[in-house]
């Protein structure tokens, strides 16, 4: 097992490049730099004198929260995703995988070039209807895809992202103090870590995500998984992706939309885009606690809202759960 980052010198990355039979001997490694914020794995851009690529490795932790232990076999999860999907509705929105190598836990794949992430978007807090068709229209074929029985069932890193979803946002004392990320959040929040029907109902969703389901899932289809080049959209990091229900999807992204803009309209804007059955029920209580965890829970967005603009957020995520 090598482990390499973007501290590794070049020679080493090339010898273990050389050592899983993917770099031509008459190839040089000219650079190797993170594309991005990875919050999962190690992410590289290297550059030879004849081609640019991505290499991705994961860590039995969280790249970017190193105390929080996560399943190092995730990279399989998303190599076994990429594989999955066949048509090419979706395959011109999805980087090619160019090798992969199961023992040293490392995906290699396409570089998409200098894209940005759509995280812009709760800056800009606009969103062209024309790229919520398009996303829509990614993740309905993505929902579409036929997989196999043995198809991962990513049951711990699942366990994990249901501790974050579910659990921690709405535990009393989860030792994560609000106030860090804005003055008045924490005592914002205990109105709804102090819900116990608000709770029950989580609960009831939270146990439906750890259940297996029929549906392919992205698993993590938010504006951090989604790229643009021009007028090219990309889908990338599918490693927290199962067979599920679709509505856990489509109700994440939805829930993004709301927050970026703070219009509801989006709801019924994403929910007429998609074309599959859905149960609306389960889809508003998706966003409702999406919403809310993206806002009193430890995974925050780069969310520049005043306090009471979170407070509107935030009862609008509740009545979603509980309406």
């Amino acid at each position: 097992m090598k482990y390499i980052d973007i501290h590794t010198d070049l020679k080493i990355i090339k010898e273990f490049l050389l050592e899983i039979n993917f770099l031509k001997e008459s190839e040089e490694i000219l650079s190797a730099e993170k594309p991005g914020e990875g919050n999962m794995n190690v992410v590289l851009r290297v550059t030879t004198n004849q081609r640019s690529f991505i290499v991705k490795q994961s860590r039995p932790f969280v790249q970017k929260y190193q105390d929080i232990p996560a399943p190092e076999d995730r990279i399989d999860v998303e190599y076994q995703f990429y594989k999955a999907i066949e048509s090419p509705a979706i395959t011109c929105h999805i980087p090619k995988v160019l090798a992969y190598d199961t023992k040293n836990y490392v995906l290699i794949l396409e570089d998409l070039g200098n894209c940005e992430d759509m995280s812009l978007v709760y800056k800009n807090r606009v969103i062209e209807t024309e790229s919520i068709q398009l996303l829509v229209d990614i993740l309905s074929n993505i929902h579409k895809s036929e997989v196999s029985n043995t198809y991962p069932e990513n049951k711990e890193l699942r366990a994990l992202n249901h501790q974050h979803i579910f659990v921690l946002p709405f535990a009393v004392d989860n030792g994560f103090s609000l106030d860090t990320i804005q003055d008045g959040l924490e005592a914002v929040s205990q109105t709804y870590k102090n819900d116990e029907k608000l709770k029950a109902e989580i609960a009831l969703v939270g146990e439906c995500y750890l259940s297996e389901g029929t549906t392919l899932l992205h698993g993590d289809y938010y504006p951090g998984s989604w790229m643009t080049k021009g007028d090219e959209v990309y889908v990338i990091d599918p490693e927290f992706s199962f067979k599920g229900f679709a509505e856990f999807d489509l109700g994440v992204m939805a829930a993004h939309m709301v927050m970026a803009t703070g219009n509801k309209l989006m709801i019924s804007k994403i929910k007429q885009a998609y074309t599959l059955k859905l149960d609306e029920h389960l889809f508003l209580q998706i966003i409702g606690i999406e919403i809310m965890r993206r806002l009193i829970g430890l995974a925050q967005l780069p969310l520049d809202r005043t306090l009471d603009e979170k407070k509107e957020l935030l009862e609008i995520a509740r009545l979603l759960i509980i309406d």
